[in-house]
């Protein structure tokens, strides 16, 4: 998310919050249907004098942050040690962690995204006996929590997941009933055809081809995986130069004209506004879209005409999304690794993880199966869908290992270039894999 918002973001942003914080709070008056099992928790000796400072990505929605805060400042209150949490913008979280990371200095612990703690495993330290005890405690991780958790081809843990924001379709019912459907094709060949039908009716589709955490790198990998396109295959080998990209990038060359204008430039942040403004039907998008139009009287129509739905299959055999994961990880620099461990096992335990999901309606859906009875996905319909997010089988750098490479590639937006270059013009689909081949091969042979 950038953080140049303009004060009408920050207005929706505002009653995001708001409504957010309304729905947690009726959310978290319900008793609690949680199991925790009564496992043994790790000795984590807390140093003497320790202190923590954490640094995560800025909250989408209000309650993530204040019920965050909340629950760090009673660690504090229960072991004395205080913990400061700094909120970042979402492009600036991954330099400052490379920084972190280059100079041996800084924060304790930082929340990145997904892939973040394979990039930088050799600055860290393990955590497996604090995500072994909450998988226990909690009826296990779920697959995104594992795959992004775990180093490759082992049971050491050196990320510990907080959880995903899924992307699924976002989109006016009215509109698609409309053009003819009663929801949005699984089909190449039929969203193609829904996205030329809303083009022509003056609502058509857009979705991020700019540089863009979450919404860029979620399009780029939704058209290569349901072509069955993917970075990597199982072994590793750098495979996006294939006829598989060829036919998921000339689909690109019909599907982009139905987009409307400035898709190439958007961030994180553009989505929302363009739909939440009427200028568009159908995106992509986490929770905080929908809840920001709820709880505006001004788009309450928008929000009562809004309908999710799992982005098209295409070719794959269930619907290829990947949910933007928060990693924690605890730096080698640190000098109260016992205390960093110890925060982050407070955090994730149900007494403070249960209030933060609710607060920020599954936002971030939860990475421990335990927490699938939570209050939050008995309530409004339309957020059901993201409550599995992280049982997504897809994953960055998919079909291949999670690597320092693959995480660069995702990180230095090779797949959205190539997209976003084959969608203006500025290259052949053959030369735009060409390129992206070339460039993610860099990453691989260092």
């Amino acid at each position: 998310m950038s953080n140049d918002l303009t004060r009408r973001d920050a207005l929706a942003l505002g009653v995001a919050a708001a409504a957010l914080a309304t729905s947690g709070a009726k959310a978290q008056t319900a008793a609690s249907s949680v199991k925790a099992a009564d496992v043994p928790a790790p000795a984590l000796p807390i140093e003497k004098g320790a202190t923590l400072r954490m640094l995560r990505p800025v909250r989408f929605v209000q309650p993530d942050e204040d019920v965050f805060r909340a629950n760090a400042a009673r660690f504090t209150e229960k072991t004395g040690v205080p913990v400061k949490v700094d909120f970042v913008g979402w492009e600036d979280i991954n330099q400052q962690t490379a920084v972190t990371s280059n100079s041996g200095a800084g924060p304790d612990i930082i929340i990145g995204f997904s892939d973040a703690p394979h990039i930088y495993a050799d600055k860290l330290i393990e955590l497996t006996e604090v995500a072994t005890y909450l998988g226990k405690r909690y009826g296990g991780w779920m697959f995104l929590a594992e795959k992004y958790g775990k180093r490759h081809k082992g049971d050491a843990w050196i990320g510990l997941p907080f959880g995903a924001s899924g992307g699924p379709l976002v989109y006016r019912k009215s509109m698609v009933q409309a053009a003819g459907y009663d929801k949005v094709p699984d089909d190449h060949a039929g969203f193609l055809e829904l996205c030329r039908k809303l083009q022509k009716g003056s609502k058509p589709a857009g979705f991020a081809l700019g540089n863009a955490v979450g919404d860029g790198n979620g399009f780029a990998s939704w058209l290569l995986w349901s072509h069955n396109a993917s970075l990597l295959d199982e072994e590793g080998n750098v495979t996006i130069n294939s006829k598989e990209t060829i036919a998921a990038l000339n689909y690109l060359k019909e599907l982009y004209p139905t987009f409307i204008a400035g898709t190439p430039s958007w961030n994180d942040v553009s989505n929302n506004r363009a739909y939440s403004a009427g200028d568009i039907s159908l995106t992509s998008n986490g929770v905080s879209l929908y809840f920001s139009l709820k709880n505006d009287p001004a788009t309450r129509p928008i929000a009562d005409d809004t309908e999710h739905q799992f982005v098209p299959m295409g070719l794959a055999k269930t619907s290829p999304m990947a949910g933007l994961t928060l990693n924690a990880m605890v730096f080698k620099h640190s000098p109260s690794p016992n205390a960093a461990k110890a925060f982050l096992q407070f955090m994730l335990e149900h007494e403070q993880y249960e209030p933060w999901l609710n607060a920020n309606s599954g936002y971030w859906a939860h990475p421990l199966n335990a927490y699938a009875t939570s209050a939050v996905w008995s309530g409004d319909p339309k957020v059901r869908i993201f409550k599995d997010t992280m049982a997504n089988k897809y994953w960055t750098g998919y079909k291949g290992p999670i690597s320092a490479a693959s995480g660069a590639v995702n990180a230095d937006y090779v797949l959205v270039q190539m997209c976003a270059s084959v969608a203006t013009d500025a290259a052949t689909p053959e030369a735009a894999a060409a390129e992206a081949e070339r460039r993610a091969k860099r990453y691989f042979r260092r």
